[in-house]
């Protein structure tokens, strides 16, 4: 809601530094936000004489500010434009800055006192002058009263924080908005090192050596009342336990203690002890800690499975695929190789499935990419033997923001649910990341336990984020255990006991070629076809398209079964390539692609001029068919006749036939396949080549594949082969049971 102060502040940041802060004009419309702050702050960078103006408040900011004006108020401001950055702060602050006139007058006055009250430096900052740590937390968009249902004992915190320790060098304002943040758990690092004794220079908020020996002997207990004691009942308010903000132990908050160290999987002392004392302080918490869990990209042999079973690891983490078709030599094992089940199993050892293609960013996470991740692990799950009831843990690996997990991962494991769902929740849902991503995950019901990547505790996502309430492994560390052949470097996982992994697995099956479908597939192929493209916006009556579900899939499924069962036989790849092609360009058909065909012809009848355009069920260019074919004899992958790719007629002839034959078309699939496998030679945009076709090709290069049968990769190919790899996977599913028969 736009509001005229902020306006007015908007304006008067325009008119008095139009074309002098390096930005362009910052827009009217009566909103705060942080382009209005950024604007604000390089005003006054500009005002203190500063030539190299930024968005942040940094040191060259403050140490400026606090040598030519410590302590600014109606006697020592010194310009009206000064004052009036000062009052338009304050309205885009929420406060009363008076009538942005360039006066530090009484309604400013008051303001400051409230804002300082708010933050909690009211006595270390007494009266209504501005001094520079609050000039710096005056122009971020931090909050200092409760929103959005904010906890008031965690406001207590931050403001107790800030009063304390805001005159140290390093330590600024932080937040003081009821909600723990990467801010607010910083300044507790900072806080716990001045009270150790640590020097300006020497505490520097980061969980260090120093920092740990200093805590091993602070160990604060029943009866003790003092400033650690204080910290420890803050980092248990900040990790959400239910205790007093006090600076006394209680029995009542040793109690709350023992709760937390049974919940962390800590020995239950009822003391704020060094164990404890770290779980609060940061995401992995005490790493000399031995996990009965582990995971790793290593192959598990008997040596090394020995060497972990002495070690006390009882449940091993491995991967269900290897998404990169060329791995590094330390990676070449990451997914789980023929025969590691049993070794496992054999040597008294659980396994707990892991699937991640890659999952670095938020533009890996959507609905439909969650579908198809999901059937991958479910196919890949059943490949190597693991039964129904096995927990599969899905990986967000990178540090997801909280509005990436609102856009992109909720929907992705919304995905990920329903196709767990319709394959009949044979597998359980499990979600491997940040804190925070595993509890929103959790508390949308997604998933049914978490796999805390904590070891990363930089990320956004775990710091300041509590423990989540469903927790089954705790990734602390890596380190290497065994020696000789068992030696093995993992990563050291703390176990719940919520997900116990598995020990007994049916044997896997082989990458065997594609046969007919089993006709008792065939009516749960088509229905779970049909639910999935009707949840990404393909109504089964096919809607304003020309052809239904129905019409698409007894076509190319069942009618040409044979005939691509026949292709995939000869040009060793997956049916589920060709069918998903096919399908996926048969549903898309509509009226004006109709249109243009019979533009096309008539044309072409007219003039002998060719004008290209995709057609028939398959959807194929005349000028992709030729270089296709061409490619295809050339390399003995199917026999004709070579065609001059310049000559309109040679164009068109191929063209007619990929629109008037059926069969042809989808024969034409697959040499499409193989050539932009090799890396469409003779087109205009060439692609890097992949492997040669294999029935064993990895995630992204089924991707590449999809995704190059249509465009390149900045169009809209790629979101368009996102969508297809979850039908592909549907396609493999039951193209997998029909081989295993």
């Amino acid at each position: 809601m736009a509001d005229e102060m902020v306006r007015k502040a908007q304006q008067f940041i325009n008119g008095a530094y139009g074309g002098k802060l390096g930005i362009e004009r910052i827009p009217e419309n009566g909103e705060t936000g942080w382009n209005v702050m950024f604007a604000l702050t390089r005003a006054l960078q500009y005002e203190l004489g500063i030539t190299a103006l930024s968005n942040s408040f940094g040191p060259t900011t403050l140490s400026t500010l606090q040598s030519k004006y410590p302590v600014l108020n109606g006697s020592t401001v010194p310009s009206q434009n000064f004052a009036k950055i000062i009052q338009s702060a304050l309205y885009c602050k929420g406060y009363d800055g008076g009538d942005i006139d360039g006066t530090y007058n009484s309604r400013v006055q008051d303001s400051m006192i409230l804002l300082k009250r708010n933050m909690g430096v009211d006595f270390a900052y007494p009266g209504s002058n501005l001094t520079p740590k609050v000039f710096k937390g005056l122009l971020n968009m931090d909050a200092y009263v409760t929103v959005n249902n904010g906890s008031s004992t965690i406001r207590s915190v931050q403001q107790w924080l800030n009063g304390s320790y805001v005159h140290r060098r390093d330590f600024f304002i932080i937040p003081c908005d009821g909600h723990h943040s990467r801010d607010v758990a910083k300044s507790m690092l900072f806080a716990v090192q001045y009270e150790l004794g640590m020097a300006d220079g020497t505490a520097n908020g980061v969980f260090g050596p120093g920092t740990q020996s200093g805590l091993k002997s602070r160990t604060v207990a029943t009866g003790d009342s003092n400033n650690f004691v204080k910290l420890f009942s803050a980092a248990m308010v900040l990790n959400q336990r239910p205790v007093s903000f006090a600076s006394t132990f209680t029995s009542s908050l040793s109690s709350a203690v023992s709760s937390f160290q049974s919940f962390a999987k800590l020995p239950v002392t009822g003391k704020g002890d060094f164990p404890t004392w770290a779980s609060l302080l940061v995401s992995y918490g005490d790493q000399s800690r031995r996990g009965e869990a582990c995971d790793g990209v290593t192959l598990i042999t008997p040596a090394r499975a020995a060497a972990l079973k002495a070690e006390g690891i009882k449940y091993v983490g491995r991967y269900l695929t290897n998404p990169d078709p060329t791995p590094s030599e330390d990676l070449k094992h990451k997914a789980i190789q023929p025969g590691e089940l049993q070794t496992i199993a054999s040597n008294g050892l659980r396994c707990y499935p892991i699937y991640q293609t890659f999952g670095r960013g938020a533009d890996e996470f959507s609905y439909p990419q969650g579908r198809a991740a999901a059937q991958a692990a479910i196919n890949a799950a059943l490949d190597h033997g693991f039964k129904a009831g096995t927990r599969i843990f899905f990986a967000v690996d990178f540090d997801a923001l909280d509005q990436d997990v609102t856009k992109n991962i909720l929907p992705h494991f919304k995905g990920i649910q329903d196709a767990i769902a319709d394959d009949g929740n044979r597998f359980k849902v499990g979600v491997y990341g940040p804190r925070n991503v595993c509890t929103r995950v959790a508390e949308a019901g997604h998933s049914t336990a978490s796999f805390v990547s904590d070891m990363s505790s930089g990320f956004s996502g775990n710091f300041g984020y509590p423990l989540p309430a469903d927790w089954a492994y705790d990734q602390i560390v890596t380190r290497w255990v065994g020696s000789g052949d068992g030696a093995i470097e993992i990563d050291n996982n703390i176990a719940s006991g919520r997900d116990i992994g598995q020990n007994s697995f049916d044997p896997p099956r082989g990458p065997l070629p594609d046969t007919r479908l089993d006709s008792s597939v065939l009516t749960a192929m088509k229905t779970d076809v049909g639910k999935y493209m009707e949840s990404i916006g393909f109504p089964n009556d096919g809607g304003f398209r020309s052809h239904t579900h129905e019409t698409c899939f007894q076509t190319v499924v069942v009618e040409y079964d044979t005939v691509i069962t026949q292709l995939a036989y000869r040009h060793k790849m997956r049916k589920a390539l060709i069918q998903t092609s096919a399908y996926w360009e048969m549903r898309h058909l509509d009226a004006v692609d109709v249109s243009v065909d019979l533009e096309i012809i008539a044309e072409f009848n007219t003039t002998g001029n060719f004008r290209d355009s995709s057609t028939g069920i398959c959807q194929i260019f005349g000028r992709t068919a030729v270089l296709a074919w061409n490619h295809a004899i050339r390399n003995g992958y199917a026999e004709g006749t070579i065609r001059d790719v310049t000559s309109d007629q040679d164009k068109y002839n191929i063209w007619r036939d990929c629109m008037d034959d059926e069969q042809f078309a989808i024969s034409t699939v697959p040499l499409i396949h193989l050539w932009n496998a090799d890396g469409a030679p003779g087109n205009t945009e060439e692609e890097t080549p992949l492997r040669s076709m294999r029935l064993d090709y990895t995630e992204s290069e089924i991707f590449e594949i999809l995704r190059r049968y249509q465009g390149s990769a900045d169009s809209e190919a790629t979101p368009h082969a996102q969508k297809r790899m979850a039908l592909y996977q549907i396609m493999e599913k039951y193209n997998s049971i029909s081989r295993n028969v």
